[in-house]
């Protein structure tokens, strides 16, 4: 399985280290920016990156970070075939819900509310736990794209 990462500056630091992580894991992983440390730049020029990628791709993940995780996650479901979910800390049943019943391929943290252990169980829970593939919920994932 193939991961997009891309982070902005609130996210440039825990990106680096989930890209380590999701190697060690044995993901082939991509980094799409944001590539060196630039408190002005905007995430949605490397969250358009991961989206486009994972809406050609139904076998793609993408994994995008940014303060709250709320413009990266709007960013990237404006694309078609993208589902992403905001995780900013809380139970994990947000994250295998969000697995199970909408088949999300994009996971949005917000960086300013987790700290790295908490990440990586998310984005770990989050790759192990596959979608249900319950008639009801690819009923409803395809009117999402239509």
């Amino acid at each position: 399985m193939r991961i997009y990462l891309a982070a902005d500056h609130a996210g440039f630091e825990l990106k680096d280290k989930l890209i380590s992580f999701l190697k060690d894991l044995g993901y082939e992983v991509e980094d799409k920016g944001a590539l060196s440390y630039n408190e002005d730049d905007d995430y949605p020029d490397f969250v358009k990156l991961i989206a486009d990628e994972v809406g050609k791709d139904p076998k793609a993940k993408g994994i995008v970070i940014g303060k709250s995780g709320q413009g990266e996650a709007m960013c990237a479901n404006r694309v078609k075939g993208v589902r992403a979910v905001v995780f900013y800390a809380g139970p994990m049943d947000i994250i295998r819900l969000s697995r199970q019943h909408n088949d999300t391929n994009v996971l949005s943290l917000a960086a300013g509310f987790l700290d790295e252990e908490e990440a990586k169980v998310a984005v770990k829970t989050w790759i192990e736990t596959p979608f249900s593939g319950d008639e009801r919920h690819v009923r409803r994932i395809a009117k999402l794209d239509n």
